[in-house]
């Protein structure tokens, strides 16, 4: 009987060659994209997943009760003064990372050659992070590899790159930090291409050396300096809410005073590990994080995308039950039941599913490398275990779904009715039919109304005034402690002036688009610490304000013609919650208090407000000085007046070989470095609007297949029609306007539901667009265009069709 049932379900499928392949391709890439979205999904949410205990491991982190924004790192003692003071904490370690030390020169001198690249991802760590962390390692012992000092836990793509196949284990790197020249110890190598974690690490330094540690015991105020990322894991059976309470407790009680004579309120609280990578956004993040939004969008449009497919599975397969009545009416004639022919059905859509699938796991193959490059991950098909399970579970859902009405709706046929030719078109049948239509592209008209907002929202990020001139502005990075010199930079930039293409040079600690981590809190004349106000600082060159295009308001910039060393230019932000204004800013004292010094700066100018960060956040009180608050030779900075970017670039390159020689070359354009901050929008965008035009392609395919049903079913009538005369274009539009109508009752359902949808997304933007009228038009007519296109070349070839045939008699 299954042979039976299996040759006939193959002879259906071969009979209708037009539907089966509209099912099958429809499904196929249905399946396709669930997969790909799916091996996504499956790899943003694995980040942290294998730590060993780590539903007990949690990060501390702050809260500015004022404004409720959150910091992801704290000060230097809150760590072991928690492990100390508190028996539910098992252990505890930080980490350390800021912008200085983002990028560092590594070097290793054997007798046969010497090795030397910039290496990134690089982070301070006590000799505890690895009793903590569950990591992987080739060589050595990761538990005890820190606690030498000086010693260095590498991974083994870095490993590879210096020593090859080699233990590197008791060898020397020399670490070029921005305090000097240190040699460190390989003590251990990890496997970085086996685990995800949130901490994208390529090596890591123990915090005891020579470079840091005497900077970092001297930090034992528990607010200021809140660079160190600190993790502790409580032991078993402990109750974190309780913990969260003792902890704010204990840090209340060893800041109030000084918190108060600040004028500041912090809150601590816990952030889960296993959560840190999807649901954490606080500032200063150790790296780029996922979105579970984001995930929850994708995984909302693979499972519309599966179900438009399934909708027109279902479809077809009821508008065609004419065609297999008959075939019902004999078989139950000849003694079969209802349960034998769901059962038969239910096979056919199954086998249905199975091609498709075989079908789309080509199709993702094929799609991977693209995906991956827009993504910039590197998923595998299979490299994930789980998803044999999801295939298996994907493909028995979609055939139960897209079989199961279309069986118990073909096996309802009473055999009398269909063997005498009475076959009775249910009312119901057909109006969920047109309710399937209206479904998919209701859906369809959400997805096109959020690609339009999602790309409108990138390109106002991408051309929205910044307060600067971010065009042609070469910036070359100035890493270890002899680049990063005043002599240096002056050679440097004479070299540089040479070139007609260069019209400026400038230099500073920081520059629109990179994160800046050193802030000061400042309060004005007549007012005292209680009113503090947090302003984020950069050391700068005499002629950065020129060079970078900043508009000054009032006052002047920094000029040789004048001692500037206690001089500072403000943005308006700062100005207005000092107390001042523009008018009476200039020559304004801006005073400080660092433990017991007293200090003050003079405001010599102010710029109007511009965005130093991600426009994700409101700008911020933003302050330039010349002398203090880090180093000013950091970066180079040339304003470019040409087109041939990769001749100057040449050139720029043989001027920094020529001064110095052996050290690796580098460079990025501040555009390019201030729009990386929208990296996973942008790609999120180009993703949506990929997998748009899918869900619309299949649910045209649907579309374009009940069009020819529609027209086979109507060929009498309009051949009487045309007899009768009737044009071309009256009958095309009679057999479209039905469809018409589906789309604008679809689009009538999705508006509000999209226009809630995307403001929601918006929120996530302090500078964001506003849902304009021409949105919602564009997004209905596109979806009627393309329903029309579709039903349109059906439609069109049943008008143009030689009536005669259609009314001839069998």
């Amino acid at each position: 009987m299954l042979k039976n049932y299996l040759k006939i379900a193959i002879r259906s499928l071969w009979k209708n060659k037009v539907f089966s392949s509209i099912n099958i391709f429809g499904l196929a890439v249905g399946l396709a994209s669930c997969l790909v979205i799916m091996l996504y999904i499956l790899d943003e949410s694995s980040y942290d997943k294998h730590q060993k205990d780590g539903d007990r491991v949690f990060r501390i982190a702050s809260e500015n009760k004022k404004d409720k924004t959150t910091w992801a790192s704290v000060a230097a003692p809150i760590a072991f003064a928690v492990k100390s003071n508190f028996p539910e904490v098992e252990q505890a370690a930080r980490l350390m990372t800021f912008s200085d030390i983002a990028k560092m020169l590594v070097q290793y001198q054997n007798d046969k050659e010497q090795k030397q690249f910039f290496e990134t991802n690089g982070y301070y760590v006590d000799s505890t992070f690895f009793q903590i962390f569950t990591y992987r390692f080739v060589y050595g012992n990761g538990e005890t590899a820190l606690s030498d000092p000086n010693s260095l836990v590498i991974s083994k793509t870095m490993s590879q790159k210096y020593f090859g196949n080699d233990d590197p284990v008791g060898k020397p790197l020399l670490i070029n930090t921005p305090f000097g020249k240190f040699n460190y110890t390989v003590k251990a190598v990890f496997d970085d291409s086996r685990y995800k974690l949130h901490i994208p690490a390529n090596y890591f330094l123990s915090m005891r050396n020579n470079d840091m540690w005497n900077w970092v015991q001297r930090q034992t105020h528990f607010i200021g300096n809140s660079l160190f990322f600190t993790y502790i894991k409580l032991k078993q059976g402990s109750n974190r809410q309780l913990f969260e309470k003792k902890l704010q407790f204990f840090f209340d009680k060893q800041t109030g005073t000084e918190t108060k004579s600040a004028g500041i309120s912090v809150g601590l609280f816990l952030q889960p590990l296993k959560d840190i990578y999807l649901h954490s956004s606080s500032g200063n993040e150790i790296a780029a994080n996922g979105n579970i939004t984001y995930l929850y969008i994708l995984g909302s449009i693979a499972a519309f995308l599966l179900i438009i497919a399934c909708s027109n599975f279902i479809n077809l397969s009821t508008a065609r039950s004419e065609k297999r009545a008959k075939e019902v009416g004999v078989r139950k004639v000849i003694g079969a039941n209802r349960g034998l022919l769901i059962a038969q059905f239910l096979g056919e859509s199954f086998i249905m599913c199975i091609i498709s699938l075989l079908i789309g796991l080509v199709l993702v193959q094929l799609l991977l490398p693209l995906f991956n490059n827009l993504t910039q991950k590197n998923i595998h098909l299979f490299e994930e275990p789980s998803l044999l399970f999801w295939i298996v579970a994907l493909t028995l859902v979609t055939g139960l779904f897209a079989g199961l009405y279309p069986a118990f709706y073909l096996s309802a046929f009473k055999p009398a009715s269909v063997l005498k030719g009475k076959i009775t078109r249910h009312f119901s049948a057909t109006l969920f039919r047109k309710g399937l239509v209206v479904f998919q592209f209701t859906i369809s008209i959400c997805l096109v109304f959020a690609a339009i907002v999602i790309w409108q929202q990138m390109d106002d990020l991408k051309n929205r005034q910044l307060g600067f001139n971010k065009e042609q502005k070469l910036i070359l990075p100035l890493h270890d402690g002899y680049l990063n010199s005043e002599k240096n930079y002056t050679a440097l930039k004479n070299e540089l002036l040479k070139y007609p293409e260069i019209k400026s040079i400038t230099s500073a600690s920081a520059y629109p688009g990179i994160t800046n981590l050193n802030d000061m809190l400042f309060y004005s004349e007549g007012k005292t610490r209680q009113d503090n106000v947090d302003v984020h600082l950069s050391a700068v060159n005499n002629n950065f304000i020129e060079t970078l295009g900043f508009q000054l308001l009032s006052g002047r910039a920094f000029s040789k013609e004048f001692n500037d060393s206690a001089g500072i230019i403000v943005n308006e932000t700062a100005v207005k919650q000092l107390g001042y204004t523009i008018e009476n800013a200039v020559g304004k004292k801006m005073r400080y208090d660092v433990n017991d010094y007293h200090g003050s700066l003079s405001i010599i100018g102010v710029v109007r407000d511009f965005h130093f960060e991600s426009l994700h956040n409101l700008i911020q009180p933003c302050g330039f000085t010349t002398t203090i608050f880090g180093s000013r030779y950091a970066f180079l900075i040339a304003s470019l007046n040409t087109d041939n970017y990769a001749g100057i670039i040449k050139e720029v390159q043989g001027a920094w070989v020529k001064l110095n020689p052996g050290v690796p070359f580098g460079y990025s354009f501040l555009d390019q470095d201030f729009q990386r901050n929208y990296g996973k929008e942008q790609r999120t965008s180009a993703i949506v609007s990929y997998f748009t035009i899918i869900t619309i392609l299949i649910a045209c395919l649907g579309l374009f297949g009940l069009s020819t049903f529609s027209a086979e079913q109507r060929i009498k009538e309009i051949g009487i029609r045309k007899v009768l005369g009737a044009s071309i274009a009256g009958i095309a539009t009679m057999l479209s306007k039905d469809f018409a109508k589906l789309v604008l009752i679809a689009y009538i359902i999705a508006l509000p539901v999209a226009w809630w949808a995307m403001n929601k997304w918006l929120q996530s933007f302090a500078y964001r667009i506003s849902i304009s009228w021409w949105i919602f038009l564009s997004a209905g007519i596109s979806a009627l265009l393309i329903a029309l296109i579709t039903v349109s070349f059906q439609s069109i070839k049943a008008a143009v069709a030689n009536p005669v045939k259609s009314l001839r008699t069998e």
